[in-house]
């Protein structure tokens, strides 16, 4: 099994700003504690970062015909306003989950990346993407 792991607008800023809410970790750590987690799981992840939609959605794309099985976005600064890539997520052959570190309802946001997601996970921190996984392996797997 191969996932695509997306991390969108401004997820650069991981442990830089707004530690507060989103913690100290860095995106490169953010990547290491994902490949920990897809290895103890037996998956394989692609991981790809980009502040631009244009890239995430011909990504994503990419995937539908590349090989991979599912995919999971934390949009971040995509959550809301880009129906492009709310449509682009809709489109793809595969089931995504969108990721976040914290709970965007509490702090009164709504995802459209949501709705267009097989499902979501909000406000576990970096475990968030462990859960992700397992939810994919076993929705792929059954």
């Amino acid at each position: 099994m191969k996932v695509l792991v997306i991390h969108g607008a401004g997820m650069n800023m991981r442990g830089k700003v707004q530690t507060e809410v989103f913690g100290t970790l860095t995106l490169p750590e953010y990547d290491v504690k994902i490949r920990e987690y897809a290895g103890a799981l037996g998956i394989q992840v692609e991981i790809f970062h980009s502040n631009i939609e244009g890239e995430v959605i011909n990504r994503l794309y990419a995937a539908h015909d590349g090989g991979i099985d599912a995919a999971i976005i934390n949009p971040d600064g995509f959550t809301r306003g880009y129906p492009a890539l709310v449509a682009a997520i809709s489109r793809v052959k595969f089931p995504t989950i969108e990721v976040h570190i914290s709970n965007p309802a509490r702090r009164g946001t709504h995802s459209e990346v949501l709705t267009a997601s097989h499902g979501g996970i909000a406000g576990f921190g970096i475990v968030g993407y462990d859960l992700a996984l397992r939810g994919l392996r076993a929705l792929l797997t059954k």
